[in-house]
């Protein structure tokens, strides 16, 4: 399982910021986390939705789930539901944390942030 980050924030200034993880190899039913930093604004305890979606070579982007800075909503698509989870910290950071790796989950992975 080849999981590479890059990062989305359509719309927003050039002064925002975001800085995700390196590249990661895992085997089949391993886990993995993914970091991104968000700068240039608050994302904690804010109303911005820190995302994260995917796309395997040949096929559309995946929306995987999203977090808003306050925590108050998250959401997840139901391929993904039980075994990812995205969080944010106090520190202006999201994590995508993956478990339970599947062969399909090889992908590039995209953190993203809303340009509301």
């Amino acid at each position: 399982i080849v999981i590479l980050v890059f990062l989305l924030c359509p719309g927003v200034s050039s002064d925002i910021v975001l800085t995700q993880s390196g590249p990661q190899i895992k085997k089949p039913g391993e886990s993995a986390t993914l970091s991104c930093t968000f700068s240039g604004f608050t994302l904690s305890g804010s109303t911005y939705y820190a995302g994260w979606v995917r796309q395997d070579p040949g096929k559309p982007l995946e929306w995987l789930g999203m977090i808003r800075g306050d925590k108050a909503y998250t959401y997840y698509a139901d391929s993904v539901k039980g075994r990812f989870t995205v969080s944010v910290d106090s520190s202006s950071k999201s994590y995508l944390e993956m478990s339970s790796l599947k062969t399909e989950d090889t992908a590039v992975y995209y953190c993203a942030r809303d340009s509301q």
